[in-house]
């Protein structure tokens, strides 16, 4: 059975490297997230514009096509998307079973984060509105949190441990 992952959370939580490290650990394909925006989203999130649902739609049925396109072939993915309300998951999971790990830091630990990346088209600016957006998981939904205010190390082991305990219940 291919497994689906989608690695979640605001901007700054450290989605694409937990991402990864799952790929890396566990074999699994990789997408990032952001490579399936339309230019007119990384131009509008560029200048320093939140996303609204309207934007969000096609960006997150993209990734779900490429999800399910890679469980029919029978491969188990990974990709990074910030999924911030629950409407968004539904349409991710959409016919394809999805475990998220859902990243979760104070905002001031993650705007550090951002303002130390560099080359990133999103602004510090818009965390406070990727804050605001956010609907953590709810108890019906597959998933787990992991809190990213300790180490990476500590992040990825706790993701992969989640994983493998999904995987072995499934």
């Amino acid at each position: 059975m291919s497994i689906h992952v989608v690695v979640m959370g605001v901007a700054g939580s450290g989605k694409s490297t937990v991402a990864e490290a799952i790929h890396d650990q566990l074999g699994y394909t990789l997408a990032e997230g952001d490579e399936f925006h339309p230019q007119a989203n990384i131009d509008k999130m560029s200048a320093g514009v939140p996303l609204n649902d309207e934007d969000r739609w096609p960006w997150l049925r993209s990734i779900n096509t490429w999800m399910k396109d890679k469980a029919e072939a029978g491969e188990s993915t990974v990709v990074s998307s910030s999924a911030l309300k629950r409407a968004y998951r539904d349409v991710l999971r959409d016919d394809v079973p999805v475990f998220f790990i859902h990243l979760e830091g104070t905002e001031e630990v993650l705007a550090q984060r951002m303002k130390e990346r560099p080359h990133h088209f999103m602004p510090a600016s818009l965390l406070r509105s990727q804050f605001e957006t956010l609907q953590p998981l709810e108890a019906d939904e597959g998933g787990v949190v992991v809190n990213v205010d300790g180490s990476k190390e500590s992040e990825i082991q706790q993701a992969i441990a989640a994983i493998e305990k999904f995987q072995a219940a499934h």
